[in-house]
């Protein structure tokens, strides 16, 4: 799997440092190089871009605007010699953050959480366009349940949880799970994208999300489900694009 990558530093030396590094790991493809936002956005309107490594301070338009200013921002790593700025890189999502100076087991290191993020994504499945129906109200799904076959509307699925080799079906208004064989892979094939896998025992459903809390996702007053750490960037950064309001400062 190569990542298709953008490098934006508007100091020469900065760039070609940048280009070197890219060069050397073997699952990073350099698409374009570019000395501020302005060309970058040139290049990301035209070219699909995996992966943003940007310096943060550059004149006209800082790396932050420049990501802010995206409808839909690729991953991006942020450059800057100043750590004050990694708390305000993670508020746009960022998968990690350089301090300046650093080397190339840095830049690796930072390349390598890119990938474990790509592969987590393309690891879960996706409805193709035959599934978009699936977000519309009335769709369902045939679950089996002992020797018969319930319908059940997919918004009526408030969470899934993992019990061995069967699966335990949550629905709105029964205090009782469906219990089928199945597996995680088999049913998210079946699921729109508004169910997202956040624990390796847990499927939610995130229209039916009350709240979230100290990494816990909150269904109801009785409730409670587990963000496991190798889904928590990912359910991050759906809840980054799906909410207002930044933490008070202490």
């Amino acid at each position: 799997m190569k990542l298709k990558t953008l490098i934006i530093d508007d100091e020469p030396i900065a760039l070609e440092k940048l280009r070197s590094y890219v060069s050397k790991v073997p699952f990073l493809e350099l698409t374009a190089a570019c000395r501020n936002g302005i060309e970058a956005t040139e290049v990301i309107s035209g070219s699909q871009i995996d992966v943003v490594f940007t310096d943060i301070n550059m004149p006209d338009m800082s790396g932050m605007d420049f990501i802010a200013s995206l409808t839909t921002p690729p991953l991006v790593v942020f450059i800057t010699a100043y750590a004050d700025y990694a708390v305000e890189s993670y508020r746009l999502s960022a998968v990690d953050y350089l301090l300046k100076p650093y080397g190339f087991a840095d830049f690796q290191r930072a390349a390598n959480k890119v990938y474990e993020r790509v592969s987590l994504r393309r690891e879960q499945p996706r409805p193709d366009r035959r599934d978009t129906a699936s977000s519309t109200p009335g769709d369902s799904l045939f679950i089996k349940v002992d020797y018969r076959y319930l319908r059940v509307r997919l918004s009526d699925i408030r969470y899934i949880k993992g019990y061995g080799e069967y699966l335990q079906i949550h629905t709105i208004g029964s205090t009782s799970p469906l219990l089928t064989l199945s597996s995680f892979s088999s049913i998210m094939e079946r699921l729109p994208s508004s169910f997202m896998q956040v624990h390796r025992s847990y499927v939610v459903n995130t229209d039916a999300i009350q709240s979230i809390s100290k990494n816990r996702i909150i269904m109801d007053a009785d409730t409670y489900i587990p963000v496991g750490d190798s889904y928590k960037d990912a359910f991050l950064s759906y809840l980054t694009t799906r909410s207002i309001g930044a933490p008070q400062k202490k």
